[in-house]
């Protein structure tokens, strides 16, 4: 099995995806809270990997340990790798390489540049409205 995309986990930690992003976060919560293995009592592995990246999601490392934990979990639990594998196939629209771009709000003032991994942008223009005449 294939670790789960450090950067669809960042991403959706972050928020990305609107409604279906926070959607996929919530089930992955829920696939890590299950019982271990099948077997009550059993730590679930994943989850304080899961809590500490929904915490500082801005933090590449974090996703990265989470993955591994993942992986680590669904290497010794099937249950858990199918679930997962099934969880990953639902979240196509949110893998590594995709942007999901919103403006929103009502009338934007001003440049609105969508895309991906943006640095070192300025913008040298007015920050208000232009003044209506009467």
């Amino acid at each position: 099995m294939d670790p789960v995309s450090v950067g669809v986990l960042a991403a959706l930690a972050g928020g990305a995806g609107g409604e279906l992003g926070r959607q996929a976060w919530a089930t992955l919560g829920e696939l890590v809270r299950r019982p271990f293995g099948g077997q009550g009592g059993a730590p679930a592995s994943g989850e304080a990997e899961l809590v500490a990246l929904s915490e500082v999601p801005g933090v590449p490392a974090r996703a990265e340990v989470l993955s591994a934990a993942l992986a680590a979990r669904a290497a010794v639990d099937p249950e858990f790798a199918a679930a997962l594998d099934s969880w990953r196939d639902q979240v196509p629209a949110l893998a590594e390489g995709s942007v999901v771009n919103t403006v929103s709000g009502g009338t934007q003032y001003g440049p609105v540049i969508q895309g991906r991994d943006f640095s070192g942008v300025t913008f040298n223009g007015p920050t208000a409205p232009p003044a209506q005449e009467s």
